[in-house]
């Protein structure tokens, strides 16, 4: 079944286009990364997905039902993190977890909430406003899993959590995933997108620019991978620049770069090192980052290039 399945959304606030014309689809199971530079359009796509703001055109149907027709069977079977979550300070976290199960309906214990996001039951029973973001962060996660919900969404849920909390919520889309459950991960932190998403979407002023997984962007742009290898000796003669996709070779006493352009190359350039007669001690293979990736879809890098050269 398809999760999320957006089709020509558009939204306007006055004269501001926020959203473009947006098609999206996002299969049941993944964890789909949606990133963008600040007013891209991310938290509004979000917020029509949840029916909080109307669309000016276009359509959105989350798990087969209709966002603007159907939002209390969306809002049954989805839990969501927003960005800018809004949490009562008089109340206690126990209390905010123990509503929204009696909410959902769910047989959810707030003992078991409290573990999933490391939260102690000590802090539990504190009234909120006395919490750090990080322990607001961790309550507000935990509210979304209440009722183990069919589509996560989780929109900057690395904010004000420490390295600890940030290797907790890759855990929990994880492992939703893995239970055939859907995860749909806005983020700023692009590092945390590259290490858990299967699928990538970027948005740039209201417009889709890329789709794809982070392998699928780099063949697209064309980008280079470096090839470092450590040998016991370097031959008097090498051939590496014989080889299809190799565009540079450095040599720094034992250690051989490499900069390739295709992926086969990297295979090629190990196995014609050794016919050239040394033996290999270490490899190393350095990909662009999605950080480069980034910035080339979104900036003004004449590589750009436009969402439909990019595998819808």
């Amino acid at each position: 079944m398809v999760a999320i399945e957006i089709d020509g959304l558009t939204k306007r606030f006055g004269d501001v286009v926020a959203v473009d014309d947006l098609d999206l689809r996002i299969e049941e199971g993944e964890i789909f990364g949606f990133l963008g530079p600040n007013g891209a359009g991310k938290s509004t796509t979000i917020d029509v997905i949840m029916d909080y703001v109307r669309p000016s055109a276009g359509s959105v149907t989350v798990l087969g039902y209709d966002a603007q027709t159907e939002t209390r069977e969306i809002h049954e079977r989805v839990g969501i993190l927003p960005d800018g979550y809004g949490l009562y300070d008089r109340l206690t976290g126990r209390k905010h977890l123990e509503y929204a199960i009696a909410l959902k309906g769910s047989d959810d214990t707030v003992a078991e909430l409290l573990n999933r996001v490391g939260l102690d039951a000590v802090v539990a029973d504190r009234v909120v406003g006395g919490y750090s973001k990080g322990m607001m962060q961790r309550l507000a996660l935990a509210i979304a899993l209440v009722g183990d919900p069919e589509l996560l969404i989780l929109d900057e849920p690395s904010s004000g959590l420490d390295p600890n909390g940030v290797r907790l919520v890759r855990d929990i889309a994880r492992d939703h995933a893995d239970r055939g459950k859907t995860v749909f991960f806005s983020s700023h932190i692009l590092s945390q997108v590259e290490a858990v998403c299967d699928r990538v979407a970027i948005l740039n002023r209201g417009r889709l620019v890329a789709i794809d997984s982070i392998d699928g962007l780099r063949d697209a742009l064309g980008t280079e991978s470096t090839v470092t290898l450590t040998v016991d000796a370097v031959p008097d003669r090498l051939t590496l620049e014989e080889i299809t996709g190799v565009s540079d070779v450095v040599v720094d006493g034992r250690t051989i770069r490499v900069s390739v352009g295709e992926v086969t190359a990297k295979v090629g350039v190990i196995d014609r090192i050794r016919d050239d007669g040394a033996a290999i001690l270490d490899v190393a293979i350095e990909e662009s980052s999605l950080e480069d990736l980034f910035s080339a879809y979104t900036g003004d890098a004449p590589s750009k290039i436009d969402a439909s050269e990019v595998e819808r």
